[in-house]
């Protein structure tokens, strides 16, 4: 399970970063693509999201993360770059 963590913080940070990205530079350049882009990786975003708070909860007693490692696992996911922080620092040397 903590693989597909691994793997799902990865594709968290991805999909965050193409959301921020297509907000910043697509928005007010080509609003089409814009549209086109922001539906499916929103979605994309939000069910991975959703997967990598799931995910930090099942793990936080098999791993032994305390209170405090826990809650940067969970905030990270609200920061830009947050998971590829966690992924090599909390969770490469697990996996």
């Amino acid at each position: 399970m903590l693989r597909i963590f691994k793997v799902t913080a990865i594709l968290e940070g991805i999909s965050y970063l193409v959301l921020i990205a297509n907000m910043l530079i697509l928005k007010s350049n080509n609003p089409e693509l814009y549209h086109a882009i922001v539906r499916p990786f929103g979605m994309g975003h939000g069910v991975l999201f959703i997967a990598y708070i799931i995910l930090a909860v099942l793990l936080k007693k098999p791993q032994n993360w305390d209170s405090k490692t826990f809650g940067i696992i969970l905030i990270a996911s609200l920061i830009p770059f947050g998971t590829f922080y966690i992924e090599k620092k909390y969770l490469e040397n697990n996996a």
